[in-house]
C-alpha cells in the first residue's frame, strides 16, 4: 500500500450542532435530533419530520451566506473547524475532495417554484454557482487560499466515504502533501421529500419523530432525512511528523465497489458490500477478527438493513465485533454521513466509547448490536456507507503508533 495515511484534524456541523465535540456529545448522550420540519411549511406532505442542523452561527460572512446553498455553508463550516490550526502544507500542495449526493437540489427546487409562480420571470445571476456540485470545494478553496487538486465526487450516500478514499489516493500518488476530505448535504425541500416518500424510503412516524429512525429494529419503517457537513485533514505519516502535527488515527484501509444489481435496492445477500469490506481489510493488511467496532450504514430501511446485516454475517461470522448505526440520532446525512461517521470511529478509538444504536427495541437482524453507548477499548474501527445505484464504500481506521 505504501506510506501510512493519517488523520490530523476534523470538523463537523451536524443536527447535533456546530463542531465535532457537539456531534460526539450528542451521540454519547443519545440526544436525538429528529423533529418536525421547520425550514419550510411541510403541511400536506406525507413526511413532515427530519434531522435539521439547528439555527447556529456558522461563522460565515454575509457574502458566503448570500451566495451559497446550505450544503456549501455546512461544508465551509466543517472545513473551517478542520483548518482552524492553520494550513497543513503549502497552499499549492493542499488538495480538496468533496463528496455530495445532490448538491444544491434545495436551491434548484425553490428557484423553480418561485419562477413558476412569479409574474415577472427572473432568476438571479448566482443561481448556477449556488447549485453546482463542485462549488462547495471552490468556496473552501477561496476562503482558505488553497490551490492544490480539487475534485468533487457524487456517489449517492457513499460520497463522503469515497471522498476520503480519493483523498488517500491523491496523497499516495504524490499529487498533494495534505488533502481536505469533505462531505456535505442539505436536501430538505418538498420536491425530494415527495419522491423519497413515494418510493416508501422514508419513515412516516410524524407523530413520534424521536422514535422514527430505527436502524436494524423489527419496527423500522424507513430512514429520516438528515443534513450537515464533515471534514477530515489527511496527510502521509511522514509529512505529519515532519510538521509536528498531532496524529488522530491512521486511515488503514479503504474500498469502493458497486452491486451492479438495481437502481435503489441492494443485493439481498449483501455479497458486494461484503466484498467491499473485505477489500478495505486487505488494503489495511488486517483480518476480520482485527476489527473492534463497526459503524454500520444502517439507515432504518428494512431491505437495506437486512442486506447489510447479511454482508456483515458473511464476512465476520460469529466473531463479528460490536455494531451500531448512529443514524437513529442524526438521521441520514447522505454525503456528509460517511465522513461524520468516520469521525465517530476515530473518536471511539481515541476515547474508548462506542456509540449506541438508538431506538433498538426489537432487533430484526442477527448481529451483536449495541443498544446504547458502551465503554470499550478498541484499536480499530470500520465504517460503511452505501448508496443508490449499488455504491459501496468502506473505511478502516486504527490507532496510530
Amino acid at each position: 500500500m505504501g506510506e501510512a495515511i493519517v488523520v490530523t484534524a476534523m470538523g463537523a456541523v451536524t443536527p447535533m450542532g456546530l463542531g465535532v465535540q457537539a456531534f460526539w456529545n450528542g451521540l454519547l448522550e443519545e440526544r436525538c435530533a429528529v423533529g418536525p420540519i421547520t425550514r419550510f411549511d411541510p403541511a400536506g406532505l406525507a413526511v413532515r419530520i427530519a434531522a435539521q442542523v439547528p439555527d447556529v452561527e456558522l461563522g460565515l460572512s454575509g457574502k458566503q451566506l448570500r451566495e451559497s446553498d446550505a450544503f456549501t455553508q455546512y461544508a465551509l463550516a466543517a472545513a473551517a473547524e478542520a483548518l482552524q490550526g492553520g494550513l497543513p502544507a503549502d497552499a499549492d500542495r493542499v488538495g480538496i475532495v468533496m463528496g455530495t449526493a445532490m448538491a444544491g437540489i434545495a436551491t434548484t427546487a425553490a428557484t423553480q417554484e418561485s419562477l413558476t409562480t412569479a409574474v415577472h420571470k427572473n432568476v438571479g445571476p448566482r443561481f448556477v454557482p449556488r447549485i453546482l456540485g463542485n462549488i462547495a470545494a471552490a468556496q473552501i478553496a477561496i476562503a482558505h487560499g488553497l490551490h492544490g487538486p480539487s475534485l468533487t465526487l457524487s456517489t449517492a450516500c457513499a460520497s463522503g466515504g469515497d471522498a476520503v478514499a480519493a483523498a488517500a489516493m491523491l496523497l499516495l500518488a504524490g499529487e498533494a502533501d495534505a488533502v481536505l476530505a469533505v462531505g456535505a448535504e442539505s436536501i430538505l425541500c418538498p420536491l425530494v421529500i415527495y419522491s423519497l416518500a413515494n418510493a416508501r424510503a422514508l419513515s412516516r412516524r410524524n407523530d413520534d419523530p424521536l422514535r422514527a429512525c430505527r436502524p436494524f429494529d423489527q419496527d423500522a419503517s424507513g430512514f429520516v432525512i438528515g443534513e450537515g457537513g464533515a471534514a477530515l485533514v489527511l496527510e502521509t505519516a511522514s509529512h505529519a511528523r515532519a510538521r509536528g502535527a498531532e496524529i488522530l488515527a491512521e486511515l488503514a484501509g479503504w474500498a469502493n465497489n458497486t452491486d451492479g444489481y438495481h437502481v435503489t435496492a441492494p443485493i439481498p445477500d449483501g455479497s458486494k458490500a461484503a466484498a467491499c469490506m473485505a477489500h478495505a481489510l486487505r488494503r489495511a493488511g488486517m483480518q476480520p477478527e482485527d476489527i473492534g467496532y463497526i459503524n454500520a450504514h444502517g439507515t432504518g430501511t428494512p431491505e437495506g438493513d437486512r442486506a447489510e446485516a447479511a454482508a456483515l454475517q458473511a464476512l465476520f461470522g460469529a466473531d463479528c465485533p460490536p455494531v451500531s448505526s448512529t443514524k437513529g440520532l442524526t438521521g441520514h446525512m447522505m454525503g456528509a454521513g460517511g465522513i461524520a461517521e468516520a469521525i465517530a470511529c476515530i473518536l471511539a478509538i481515541r476515547q474508548g466509547m462506542l456509540p449506541g444504536n438508538f431506538n433498538l427495541s426489537n432487533p430484526g437482524v442477527e448481529l451483536p448490536l449495541l443498544h446504547g453507548p458502551e465503554q470499550r477499548t478498541i484499536d480499530t474501527a470500520m465504517t460503511n456507507a452505501f448508496g443508490f445505484g449499488g455504491q459501496n464504500s468502506s473505511l478502516v481506521f486504527r490507532r496510530f503508533g
